[in-house]
């Protein structure tokens, strides 16, 4: 059987068809159940987040495969990518380590890996070959975040502005965070904050509704925004990014909050186009004011700073996938060794035991040797015999020559008088 990656991502569908392939909730467990039933695959993850959805496996086809995620989700032809064995292992190795993310080198991708590795395996999906692959992937996106910077600088303005003031001016865990907006920016600052144990969130939006419900999410106190006003001198630390036209935050507004904190310093992030905070704010004493445009220049020093890692973490990958391939080929080349040697073990437990009922029973000593003797040199030549047999009727010559590699005449050696018995010896 062959290992297989197929999926879509935020590279090659659009968000609507990512929605309808993503398996959330109550339909993942029926989606791995499903999965379970399909007697064409043997072992499968199923990995789904916001923007891709892979199913790893190990099947007889790609086709399976395909087969079964258009019954899930419709047609999803000409979005989809597939990639067999070695290609396979590459791609799920980018993927964790965050090289095939929207933002390069983003962490969570690993943690999203890791649960549906763990999915999989209390649902029964897992075998041999995944367990292995996946123990390995953990190690290399391990290897690779530690030994490279590819993760180590944020590339987006909002995590930027909370990187700049956790570093350079207050930290979260003893400071009031003020969130002017819900919209995407504000959501990804809410959630670094929050990760960064801010120690009290403000969110102030002009739908309250909006408002709630991103604090509810992240542990915040939400506000409408005609009450800004009356809370702006709680705030040590500033976000602001909405979709108004004009300034929601002027330069008298922040002078009257500064008062009401005896100077005490204010840091504030304006992330919005076109621009939340009057620009005259920056000529405040005690107040610290940055635009987009200074965040995006240490952004794009981030990028360039990730992209040089990136290009030391796939030498990384590139090594450890060669690694990983030799190792799974030098295991299938042991299967047969190892089936041997089982067969050989069972034997010999087997007549060891009869040989030992047999001697219990009375049976004299040397007669019980001489049975098991002969018993295992029938019942261990028995394969190879019919095996070479067959080969003989049908002229497969490398069988022949294989055995006599194995067994090479033994010097002096006389074959005995052949017993009726061991015409055809029994299994």
């Amino acid at each position: 059987m062959t290992l297989w990656v197929l999926g879509l991502n935020h590279q090659t569908a659009p968000v609507e068809l990512r929605e309808r392939a993503a398996f959330a909730g109550e339909a993942l467990p029926r989606a791995l159940g499903s999965l379970r039933d399909t007697p064409q695959i043997a072992e499968a993850v199923l990995l789904s987040t916001c923007n891709r959805t892979e199913l790893y496996a190990v099947a007889d086809s790609a086709q399976a495969l395909d087969q079964w995620l258009h019954a899930q989700a419709g047609d999803l032809q000409g979005y989809l990518y597939q990639h067999a064995d070695a290609e396979a292992v590459r791609h799920l190795f980018r993927v964790a380590t965050g090289l095939d993310s929207m933002v390069l080198g983003e962490p969570q991708i690993l943690g999203q890996v890791k649960d549906a590795w763990s999915t999989a395996r209390d649902h029964g999906l897992l075998g041999q070959r995944l367990d292995r692959l996946f123990q390995q992937t953990f190690s290399v996106a391990k290897r690779a975040r530690t030994d490279t910077q590819v993760g180590a600088n944020p590339v987006s303005v909002a995590s930027a502005a909370v990187r700049l003031a956790q570093n350079a001016f207050a930290r979260l865990d003893d400071s009031t965070v003020l969130l002017v907006g819900a919209g995407e920016t504000i959501e990804l600052a809410a959630r670094h904050l929050s990760e960064g144990k801010v120690r009290r969130l403000l969110i102030a939006n002009r739908t309250l509704a909006h408002a709630q419900e991103l604090a509810s999410r992240h542990g915040g106190v939400a506000l409408p925004l005609t009450e800004l006003d009356r809370h702006l001198a709680e705030a040590d630390v500033v976000f602001s990014a909405t979709a108004a036209r004009e300034p929601v935050i002027h330069r008298e507004m922040v002078a009257k909050a500064l008062r009401a904190r005896r100077h005490k310093p204010m840091l504030l992030f304006d992330l919005a186009v076109p621009r939340d905070i009057e620009a005259e704010v920056g000529t405040l004493n005690d107040a610290f004011l940055y635009t987009v445009d200074d965040l995006e220049r240490a952004v794009e020093d981030n990028r360039r700073g990730r992209r040089e890692a990136a290009a030391e973490a796939e030498a990384i990958i590139d090594l450890q996938v060669s690694r990983f391939v030799e190792t799974q080929q030098a295991s299938a080349h042991q299967a047969p060794l190892r089936q041997l040697r089982a067969f050989g073990e069972a034997t010999r437990t087997e007549l060891l035991e009869r040989a030992r009922q047999q001697l219990a029973n009375g049976k004299p000593a040397d007669e019980v040797l001489e049975l098991l003797a002969h018993g295992l040199t029938n019942r261990l030549l028995h394969p190879p015999t019919a095996a070479l047999r067959a080969a003989a009727l049908s002229g497969d010559a490398d069988l022949t020559r294989a055995a006599e590699r194995l067994f090479p005449a033994t010097p002096g050696y006389r074959h005995p008088p052949v017993r009726p018995d061991d015409a055809d010896p029994a299994p």
